[in-house]
């Protein structure tokens, strides 16, 4: 019977120098691997063109590679990419790319669908699969830094957990694919150029100030009144605001960073003015700031964009209570790359 080889980027550096050990080899050879695998991305143990033909052999023997392919790309009029990323085990997740005239932004997913139930969400349509592993969530951004050189002649500046699943409910393999990112043996990334984005799980958002992490951190709020918070998104009826709120004042106590909420206003669900007074109450809990998002149509009708008045009259609120305010027009929304559009419809 065959033996299921390993996947080697599941390993430690550690556990790469003692394998050589025990292959009768030098332990700097695990470090050699380790610089290949990571900093500089291969996906093929032939390319590691300064170790020999046996260790490379060697290597082939006892291990796998499972690395990403992007699939197809789709270009939007705005220069937008999206990428279908096919995982090693056939399955499909999405990725994009966001260029602006000072830096490109790469948008990755961290489940093969979701984990909870937005409804104005297409990938939330889509049943949790599995998890990504840290190696498929690095991939996405090495594959989109090549496009970024590639189309905009400059590397990936900034990274954002915004494209299918939710961050917090992957926690393990989120924080360790950031650590790979951010190292001087991986990225070399700034964690300062990172956003993971949330749907608001209390309990996580806690451990992750405990965890004393360095990257930034927003919430995808649309509602601070917990009936209408329930409707647009039901999982809320278990991660209530008043917890969330908690765990978000001790996120900042712990970690001093202000906090985004992403915020959408759709006609008639949270366009008035009892709605934009909740959201300033909310905001001032801790130092925080918010982005109003365009809203893109997933379809079916339910939602849709409020009209400019509302938009403005969240801003006037906002501003005249000191309250950072600004609006993020959708990119991609030609090839279903915007917020919430990520289905796999390829």
């Amino acid at each position: 019977m065959e033996t299921v080889k390993k996947d080697i980027r599941a390993l430690s550096k550690e556990q790469l120098q003692e394998f050589f050990v025990e292959m009768g080899d030098k332990k700097f050879r695990g470090d050699q691997v380790y610089e290949w695998l990571w900093n500089k991305g291969i996906h093929s143990f032939e390319d590691m063109t300064n170790i020999s033909k046996t260790t490379r052999s060697q290597l082939e023997e006892h291990f796998v590679i499972n690395h990403i392919e992007v699939d197809s790309i789709q270009k939007s009029n705005d220069g937008t990419i999206k990428n279908a990323v096919k995982l090693h085990d056939g399955l499909i997740v999405e990725s994009v790319l966001i260029p602006t005239s000072s830096r490109t932004t790469a948008c990755v997913s961290s489940q093969v669908g979701c984990s909870l139930d937005c409804k104005f969400c297409a990938t939330a349509r889509l049943k949790r699969m599995r998890n990504l592993n840290p190696d498929e969530i690095y991939d996405q951004v090495v594959a989109i830094d090549k496009e970024s050189r590639l189309y905009h002649n400059r590397p990936l500046s900034n990274i954002v957990f915004m494209g299918m699943g939710e961050p917090l409910m992957n926690y393990k393999n989120v924080l360790a694919s950031i650590e790979k990112i951010t190292s001087v043996e991986g990225l070399g990334m700034s964690p300062k150029r990172i956003v993971v984005s949330t749907s608001g799980v209390p309990k996580m958002i806690r451990k992750l100030a405990d965890d004393e992490v360095k990257f930034n951190l927003a919430v995808s709020l649309h509602s601070a009144i917990q009936e209408k918070r329930e409707k647009i998104m039901p999982f809320a009826k278990q991660f209530t605001l008043t917890d969330l709120k908690d765990s978000l004042i001790y996120w900042y106590e712990k970690t001093n960073k202000r906090i985004t909420y992403e915020y959408v206003v759709w006609k008639g669900i949270n366009d008035n003015d009892e709605d934009i007074k909740a959201l300033i109450e909310f905001c001032k809990a801790a130092p925080s700031k918010v982005n109003l998002i365009e809203y893109n149509p997933i379809d079916d009708g339910e939602f849709q964009q409020a009209d400019n008045d509302a938009i403005d009259r969240y801003i006037t609120g906002l501003e005249a209570n000191r309250i950072p305010v600004t609006i993020r027009r959708s990119r991609g929304k030609d090839i279903d790359a915007a917020c919430g559009q990520l289905a796999n419809k390829s």
